[in-house]
């Protein structure tokens, strides 16, 4: 695939959540979110997007008007609003306390299952495995696990 095809591919099916939120410092948090929208041909609904993420109320507030959990979850509106085949997700909960990070898996997993896209998460946080469908796990650069979670449990319910 040559690089105006594979840009276009990314642009098409791709969203993408950063460790670091990478939010517009003076656009306010739903012009954050609706950034996204112009890359997709059928992008979702941004009202949705916000009650969903918590978000709606404070949809006029820049971004250093928010905590660090829901400055993430601006930048996984972003991520979502193009209405991507798949989210990738590097370190999302990187950043942020136990509880927030906890709150931010929950809502990537409703995220999945209300919107339908493919989850794929980068960590090292090894508690997170236990609520995927399939873990791969990569050491040096080489597969050394490729599983299916017959024990998957709930976000909410993940101790580390």
């Amino acid at each position: 695939m040559n690089e105006k095809r594979l840009t276009l591919y990314r642009r098409k099916h791709l969203g993408y959540i950063f460790q670091q939120y990478n939010l517009i410092p003076n656009l306010n948090i739903k012009e954050n979110v609706e950034i996204g929208a112009y890359l997709s041909d059928n992008p979702l609904d941004t009202d949705e997007i916000l009650k969903t993420l918590g978000l709606y109320e404070h949809r006029h507030k820049l971004p250093n008007q928010l905590s660090g959990g829901q400055q993430q979850r601006t930048a996984i509106g972003r991520a979502i609003i193009k209405n991507p085949d798949i989210l990738l997700c590097d370190e999302p909960t990187g950043a942020l306390d136990y509880k927030t990070s906890k709150d931010i898996l929950k809502l990537i997993s409703d995220v999945n299952k209300k919107f339908g896209n493919t989850v794929v998460m980068v960590t090292h946080n090894d508690a997170i495995k236990n609520m995927a469908d399939r873990v791969i796990k990569l050491r040096d650069g080489m597969i050394r696990k490729n599983y299916i979670n017959e024990n998957k449990i709930a976000a909410e319910d993940l101790d580390w």
